[in-house]
């Protein structure tokens, strides 16, 4: 393979790959001073000239002439006298012999050695550009294409062909993906796996809902509103914190849109999750509210040393401030950043549709009753109001002591 063969299929492979001229011969000065330290061990009295787009290659060396008995003979920048006359027979010592190397003076093997660096520097150098180009953009808003369906990931492509993966961990559990079909997801990290950049995405994240107000909602793209928090159960609810600096804009009006058109566009994207949007304030109690809408409440009491609120509701509301298998209470518990216990503020008067938790002290350990008060918990329905997960996670009760009372209760309702 002569020069004009080798630089031109590079310069080629280069191009498809988008790597600019500069870079392209930077590479191949690189390569080539690779193959020149190879052969012969220094290359600093060596001049390379590439022309990448006419494929033309020069590689001259300088040696200066000395004495055939000189001590400096063996250098790698001097030559005899009698090797420089061989080259040009009026040269004197002293003067500097600039002599061509051709490539095929390297060998057959080292030039094929040349070209499979060539094309591997390349590679590198396109998954190094990936890896910064995504680096950059963690956080953002992408479109990919779906192409594989994986029982752990989705596989998608971007715009120029680079492979970017969704992990099941990252889906929206109501996603169902076919190839072909275009999906939003934000950046949320880039880690180099193996030499490789791996580009993971993701529709879980919160982020990715503070992206998309930002693109359907003007004032929040301009920075006239901003998203103080934001919490998510992936396509199920989520609580959306905003604020205005313009006293003149209603920051939940604006990010709802009429009749709903701006958060109906945000919502279909993930899965018709449910979304509330609150004004935020610096009124913890205020705050505190909002965040459990729509229930009303009647009384806050608020703990910050150990980072708990017990809020007191009208016995028709905890329903409504726990939420469906208590979604609520945990998203407002996330927002707020305390845990909430809910308690019912009695009056006496229509309790015969609920049981007092300590009616069922004869099945029911004393310890057990009073761990479920602690959280709020104490009627019966508020205990059943809320799943097995979330009654784990809200007391120091086993799974075992949470089947016992659950079913404890329900054979309550079922008798009645």
């Amino acid at each position: 393979m002569d020069a004009s063969t080798l630089i031109e299929s590079f310069a080629d492979f280069a191009k498809q790959k988008n790597i600019d001229r500069p870079t392209m011969i930077r590479i191949l000065e690189d390569v080539f001073r690779n193959m020149i330290r190879k052969k012969y061990v220094q290359d600093d009295n060596f001049d390379i000239i590439v022309n990448a787009d006419k494929g033309d290659l020069e590689i001259w060396r300088f040696r200066e002439i000395v004495e055939d008995e000189s001590e400096d003979i063996w250098d790698h920048d001097k030559i005899s006298l009698t090797d420089a006359q061989k080259i040009e027979p009026d040269f004197e010592v002293g003067e500097e012999v600039a002599e061509e190397i051709h490539l095929e003076d390297f060998g057959r093997r080292a030039v094929t050695t040349a070209r499979q660096a060539l094309m591997q520097k390349v590679k590198d150098l396109e998954k190094d550009i990936i890896y910064q180009k995504y680096k950059d953009i963690v956080g953002e808003i992408i479109s990919g294409e779906v192409y594989q369906v994986l029982s752990r990931e989705v596989l998608l492509t971007d715009a120029e062909g680079n492979e970017i993966s969704i992990p099941r961990s990252e889906q929206i559990p109501k996603d169902r993906y076919r190839k072909g079909e275009t999906v939003r997801s934000i950046v949320h990290k880039v880690d180099m796996v193996n030499g490789s950049p791996k580009i993971i995405l993701s529709r879980t994240s919160p982020v990715l809902l503070e992206r998309l107000f930002e693109q359907e909602v003007p004032e929040v793209y301009d920075g006239l509103i901003t998203i103080k928090k934001v919490v998510r159960e992936p396509g199920e609810r989520a609580k959306v914190a905003v604020e205005s600096y313009d006293d003149r804009i209603d920051p939940v009006g604006a990010c709802v849109g009429m009749k709903g058109s701006r958060i109906h566009a945000v919502v279909r994207e993930l899965q018709n999750e449910n979304i509330d949007v609150i004004n935020f304030t610096e009124n913890m109690e205020l705050y505190i509210q909002r965040a459990l809408s729509p229930a009303k409440i009647v009384s806050i009491k608020i703990d910050k040393e150990n980072g708990r609120v017990a809020v007191f509701l009208k016995p028709d509301q905890v329903s409504l401030a726990i939420g469906k298998g208590g979604l609520n209470i945990k998203l407002a518990s996330r927002l707020v950043g305390m845990e909430i216990d809910v308690f019912r503020e009695t009056d006496g008067a229509g309790q015969e549709e609920d049981v007092d938790l300590d009616e069922f002290s004869d099945e029911l350990e004393s310890w057990v009753i009073d761990e479920l008060k602690r959280i709020g918990l104490d009627t019966a329905k508020s205990v059943l109001a809320l799943n097995k997960e979330e009654l784990v996670r809200r007391t120091d009760l086993e799974e075992e002591t949470i089947d016992q009372i659950l079913g404890v209760l329900k054979k309550e309702f079922e008798t009645n």
